[in-house]
């Protein structure tokens, strides 16, 4: 909030002062409650387990090299078994920008598909290769999963088993998204996929990071692409 008062509105401002008014005021955001929300993926060895490549090392300072993804549940309603989506986005570790995302009621392979195909099919011409990282979902040890990626010339990289570290940038996003859009409850599925979605575009375009110097995902790859040219 700091960052986004001087960026956005020229205030400096001390973040002691910016979190005491937010506290005063009840702006602050709760913690998700993660109780009945974990979807676990993994069934077992139903395909090739891919070695770690990435192996936690989540930096990098080239756009497209690194994307990582994984599947999350959000509910709706009554919070019941039958009021639930799925999402599964795929993000560029070199800025954190979501490059394509899916939202569906049923976690299938061809859901998990999608977004892959979106992203990988939108990647510009690059001379190095990109590794794609997940966990060890069915999906993604799915011959299909495979053969997309040997399609695009893309590596694979999975988490070792029950190490949700080995894909924390995607748990981080996961948590800050429900963080933000969880705080409110929904009563239909449209109105939840609604939300996701318009957060999805704001948390691309306007929300700023710190590590990225005070500017949103899209914003900072577009001003280093701008100074490479």
């Amino acid at each position: 909030m700091t960052d986004e008062l001087r960026t956005r509105y020229g205030f400096n401002i001390n973040h002691k002062r910016v979190l005491r008014i937010m506290r005063e005021q009840n702006w602050t955001c709760h913690a998700f409650n993660r109780q009945n929300r974990k979807y676990n993926s993994y069934k077992g060895t139903v395909g090739a387990i891919a070695p770690n490549r990435l192996n936690r090392r989540f930096k990098t300072d080239r756009p497209y090299q690194k994307l990582v993804t994984d599947i999350s549940e959000f509910r709706y309603g009554g919070m019941g078994q039958n009021e639930r989506v799925y999402l599964e986005p795929v993000l560029d570790l070199f800025n954190g920008e979501i490059l394509a995302f899916n939202i569906s009621e049923h976690p299938t392979v061809d859901f998990a598909l999608k977004p892959l195909r979106d992203a990988l099919e939108d990647l510009p011409k690059r001379k190095y290769r990109t590794t794609v990282h997940t966990d060890q979902g069915f999906q993604y040890q799915h011959r299909h999963w495979k053969n997309v990626l040997k399609e695009h010339r893309i590596f694979q990289s999975m988490s070792r088993k029950a190490t949700c570290l080995d894909n924390a940038a995607m748990e981080s996003f996961f948590h800050i998204m429900k963080v933000e859009v969880m705080d409110e409850h929904f009563d239909t599925k449209e109105q939840l996929i609604q939300a996701m979605t318009e957060w999805i575009e704001f948390y691309n375009y306007r929300r700023i990071k710190t590590k990225l110097g005070g500017k949103s995902p899209v914003k900072y790859r577009e001003l280093t692409a701008q100074k490479a040219a």
